[in-house]
Order: C-alpha cells, then structure tokens, then sequence
C-alpha cells in the first residue's frame, strides 16, 4: 500500500496523473471493483483538484473565460461516462481503461513536450 501511495505521489506531481496508479492498485491488488477504485479515486482527485485550483487563481493562472465552458462540459462527460460504467460489465471497464492507460502512455512517450521544444528554440538563438 505505501509504494501505490508513493508511485500515485509522484506521478501525479509529475502531472501524468497519480489516479492511474491508484486505480491499478485497487482492481489488481485489493480486488475492488473497477467502478469502485474510479469512485474513490475521485474522492481522492476532487478536493486537490479544488486546491489548486484556488492555489493557480491566486497566482492569477486561471482564465476564467476558458474554465468555466470547461468545467460544464467536463460535469457533463463525467455523468454522461459514469452511466456508461455502470451498464459496462466490469471486464470490459477494466480492459478498456488499461487500453487508454497504454495509449497515454504511448503518446506521452513518443511525443516531444513544448519545453523540450522551447529550450532547443532558445538554444539555436543564443548561438
């Protein structure tokens, strides 16, 4: 339990998102239900996200023009996706999100970040 603590820890102060972990976890190792890890995963992910939320609008990094469409349209989906887990059968649940585990990572393996991009742009202008 300490490591999935750790490794949910760290990936999400990596911004890969702690909650894949914490999910894994809980299907694979303490047997509960995929719908049931989701649950509580998100108990876990609301009031941080609440946190920093009120952290990055002090620090005036909020668009609020942009947030708030974001915030209605994502209350949607989550609804919208919790209807759909609870009349997938669990196996299906359980495949279909370690398919999408696979294709982020992938994606986050093979793509270049905007950093990485960035420090070669100021790299070339320095020289």
């Amino acid at each position: 339990m300490f490591i999935a603590a750790f490794l949910t820890g760290i990936m999400a102060s990596l911004g890969l998102g702690g909650g894949m972990v914490l999910i894994i976890y809980l299907t694979l190792f303490d047997n509960f239900s995929q719908i049931s890890a989701q649950g509580i995963n998100l108990v876990f992910f609301i009031p941080i996200a609440v946190l920093s939320l009120i952290f990055h609008t002090k620090n005036k990094l909020v668009d609020w023009k942009i947030i708030i469409p974001i915030i209605i349209i994502g209350a949607i989906g989550a609804v919208i996706g919790s209807f759909f887990a609870s009349v997938i059968d669990t196996t299906v649940l359980s495949k279909l999100f370690g398919g999408f585990v696979l294709i982020i990572g992938f994606k986050e393996l093979f793509s270049k970040s905007k950093t990485t991009f960035k420090r070669k742009s100021l790299q070339k202008q320095s020289m």
